[in-house]
């Protein structure tokens, strides 16, 4: 119904595809500035920071166009209009993640994805079958915890209603950190997105991997493979919170 509405407008939605494209593309053009007075950030080249920068923005961006309305919670809470999808013969949460869905968040996904093929096309990397299958499972599991972390965030508004702020602090503003190399943060930073909210999962663990770069942990191996299992914990518990949200839930009675 929302793509419907929004394609009525084919020109007005053509220009907002495009201005969202070229909004999320200056994050990667500020990046572009700094290498040219440097050719290494944190002993990265550009182009393994266009690999950094594709990967968080199509998982960001990709999370975001699937589950980015369930920010909307906490009004849903305050005017009890959440009542209302809860008596409808539907899963509140696709409901809640479907409504005001809008298409043309699709440029983030597009613009970071053309951002990545660049990458890939100039990276000089031995690509073995391991390596591009890891490539495609990163960007599979990546999302995934995206949407876990955005959906599980989203739940403190039952109990916290002025949170979509710390909500967007780990969603946007973690897809912002992950575009740049881990070498860049305090060790403390970087065990935080790993132990804590895992964040790490989404690319900088494959891609040391991928692109033969050390771990500035030391941790094993298989963490750099660990993104499957971790987005597969990362559903469990975004959908234990929603399912506790809606326990302590209590209607307006309106």
């Amino acid at each position: 119904m929302w793509t419907r509405s929004i394609m009525s407008y084919r020109a007005s939605f053509a220009m907002m595809l495009t201005a969202n494209a070229v909004v999320t593309f200056l994050d990667f053009a500020v990046i572009i500035l700094m290498f040219r007075h440097t050719a290494t950030l944190g002993g990265w080249t550009l182009p393994e920071l266009g690999f950094l920068y594709g990967t968080s923005g199509f998982a960001l961006g990709t999370a975001n166009l699937l589950v980015g309305s369930s920010d909307a919670l906490g009004e849903r809470i305050r005017t009890g209009t959440l009542d209302v999808m809860l008596i409808r013969p539907a899963p509140a949460l696709a409901q809640l993640c479907a409504e005001r869905f809008s298409l043309r968040r699709i440029g983030r996904p597009v613009q970071s994805g053309a951002v990545l093929a660049w990458s890939l096309a100039v990276l000089d990397v031995a690509w073995t079958w391991d390596r591009v299958l890891l490539v495609a499972v990163l960007l599979l599991s990546g999302t995934t915890i995206f949407c876990a972390v955005w959906i599980g965030f989203a739940c403190l508004q039952f109990w916290w209603g002025e949170a979509e702020e710390l909500q967007n602090s780990f969603t946007y503003g973690g897809g912002v950190m992950l575009q740049y190399p881990p070498t860049v943060f305090a060790k403390e930073l970087v065990a935080g997105v790993v132990f804590g909210v895992p964040l790490a999962f989404v690319n900088w663990l494959p891609a040391l991997y991928v692109l033969g770069r050390p771990d500035p942990l030391g941790l094993p191996t298989a963490f750099q493979f660990a993104s499957p299992a971790v987005a597969a914990l990362c559903v469990l518990a975004a959908g234990l919170a929603w399912r506790a949200g809606l326990r302590a839930y209590r209607g307006t009675g309106s």
